[in-house]
C-alpha cells in the first residue's frame, strides 16, 4: 500500500509591511504602540469610570440637600444677587420658599456642569501624560528587545561575530538573548566550516581540473597525434572545460549566498553594457539582436558580483532563443527608488508553473538535470544569491508570444 504524502506545512503569514522596503508605515502596530494603547487606555477607562462615580455621587448629595430647605422664610427682604435666579417681588412665605428652592437646584446644576467640566478637562491632561507615561515604560521594558533586533541586523549583515550578552535580571528577556547568542555561536561555526570547506574545495578541485586541461592542450598541439586521437582529446578538453564551468559556479553560489560586507557605488548600465560586450559575440553567431535603453542608475554593491548577474541573464537570453529573428532588451531604470535591470526576449513558449523551477541549482526547463551544451545550469541560481546578497530580488514571467521576462531589483 502506497504511503500517504506527508501535508505540506503552511507557511506562516506574511506581515502586512515589506521588511526589505526601507520606507515603513509610520503607524504600524509595533508592540511598544500596543502596550502604550493598553497602558493609557486602561487609565483612560479607570478614570471614565471614577469620574462617573464621583459625578453620580455629588449629584445624589446635592440632590438630597437641595430637595428640602433647611430653613423658612417667614418675613423679610430676598434680593437675588445672579441673573439666573428670579424671586418674586411681593408674595407669601410659602412663594418666596418655592422660589428659593428653584433657585438652589439651579445652582446645584450649575455646579455639577461646572464639576462635569473641570473634571474633563483633568482627565484629558491625565490621559495624555498617562500615555506619554506608558510609552516611556514599554520603551524601557521593550529595551532589551531593540537590542536583540540591532544585533539581528548586524549578524544580518554577515557580522556573525556579534553578541547581545545582555546583563539584568534572570527574566524571559535575558533567556531569549541567551539563547539568542547561542544560536549565533552556533551559526558563526558553521559559516567557518563552510568558508573553509569552500577554499579547501576551491584549492583541491581546480588543480586537478587545470593539470588536465593543460596534459590535454599538450597533446592536442603535438601535429603528429593521430586524427582518432585528436577527436579525444578535443571531447576529453570540453568535458574538462564543462567540470571547471561547474565548479567555478559552485563556488561562486557558496560565496555569494552571504551578504556582501564591502560595497562599492556600481553604475548598473556600466554593467549592463560590460556583459553585452561579452554576450555580442555568441548573439552575432546566433544571429540574435541586443537592444535596450541603459539609463545610468548607481547602486551599492561588488562590480564583479553585479556584472556576473547581467551576464548570467544575457546568456540565457541568448542561448535560449528562436534560431532567427531572434532578440535580447536590456534595460536599467529607476523604478519607486529602487534600481531595476530588466532583461526580455523571445524564445520558446514557458509556462507560468515552471518559472520557480529555473531558479533552481541544475534544473532546466522540463529537464530535472542539465544535460546540454548551454551551461551546467546555475546561471539563473547565481544571479538570484547574488541579488539576495545585494538586498534585492529577482523575478521571471513569460512574455507574451515566447520567451521571458528577467527583472533585477537592487536598493539604491
Amino acid at each position: 500500500m502506497a504511503a500517504t504524502p506527508a501535508p505540506h506545512p503552511q507557511a506562516p503569514p506574511k506581515p502586512t509591511w515589506d521588511p526589505r522596503d526601507p520606507v515603513r508605515p509610520l503607524l504600524r502596530p509595533t508592540i511598544r504602540i500596543r502596550l502604550t494603547l493598553l497602558y493609557g487606555g486602561m487609565f483612560l477607562i479607570a478614570g471614565i469610570l471614577l469620574l462617573s462615580i464621583i459625578y453620580l455621587f455629588t449629584a445624589q448629595a446635592l440632590g438630597d440637600s437641595a430637595a428640602q430647605l433647611p430653613f423658612r422664610i417667614v418675613k423679610g427682604e430676598v434680593l437675588p444677587t445672579t441673573s439666573w435666579c428670579v424671586l418674586p417681588d411681593k408674595g407669601t412665605g410659602e412663594q418666596f420658599n418655592e422660589a428659593v428652592s428653584v433657585c438652589l437646584h439651579q445652582q446645584s446644576d450649575r455646579a455639577l456642569e461646572d464639576l462635569l467640566r473641570r473634571s474633563l478637562f483633568a482627565l484629558l491632561g491625565l490621559s495624555i501624560i498617562a500615555f506619554a507615561f506608558g510609552y516611556a515604560m514599554a520603551g524601557r521594558v521593550l529595551s532589551p528587545l531593540g537590542r536583540i533586533t540591532r544585533t539581528a541586523r548586524q549578524v544580518a549583515g554577515s557580522d556573525l561575530a556579534r553578541r547581545i550578552e545582555l546583563d539584568g535580571p534572570d527574566d524571559e528577556l535575558k533567556e531569549l538573548a541567551d539563547t539568542f547568542d547561542e544560536m549565533l555561536e552556533r551559526l558563526e561555526r558553521a559559516f567557518t566550516a563552510q568558508q573553509r570547506f569552500v577554499a579547501n574545495a576551491s584549492h583541491e578541485l581546480r588543480t586537478p581540473l587545470a593539470i588536465n586541461r593543460t596534459l590535454l592542450e599538450v597533446h592536442l598541439s603535438d601535429p603528429g597525434a593521430p586524427v582518432e586521437l585528436q577527436q579525444l582529446g578535443k571531447t576529453l578538453l570540453a568535458t574538462n572545460e564543462r567540470s571547471e564551468q561547474l565548479v567555478e559556479g559552485l563556488l561562486l553560489l557558496a560565496r555569494s549566498d552571504n551578504q556582501i560586507v564591502e560595497r562599492k557605488p556600481v553604475d548598473l548600465a556600466e554593467v549592463a553594457e560590460r556583459a553585452v560586450d561579452q554576450v555580442h559575440g555568441e548573439a552575432a553567431t546566433k544571429g540574435v539582436e541586443i537592444r535596450g535603453e541603459r539609463a545610468p542608475v548607481v547602486v551599492q554593491g561588488n562590480g564583479v558580483l553585479l556584472e556576473r548577474i547581467a551576464l548570467n541573464l544575457l546568456q540565457n537570453a541568448v542561448r535560449y532563443n528562436v534560431p532567427d529573428a531572434g532578440w535580447v532588451e536590456v534595460d536599467t531604470e529607476v523604478q519607486r527608488g529602487q534600481a531595476v535591470l530588466t532583461v526580455s526576449n523571445t524564445g520558446p513558449v514557458v509556462p507560468a508553473y515552471e518559472i520557480d523551477n529555473l531558479f533552481e541549482p541544475f534544473r532546466r526547463l522540463r529537464q530535472e538535470r542539465t544535460g546540454s551544451d548551454k551551461g551546467v545550469g546555475l546561471g539563473l541560481s547565481i544571479a538570484r544569491s547574488v541579488a539576495r546578497a545585494h538586498g534585492g530580488r529577482i523575478s521571471a514571467e513569460p512574455r507574451e508570444g515566447g520567451g521571458l521576462v528577467m527583472r533585477v531589483t537592487l536598493p539604491i
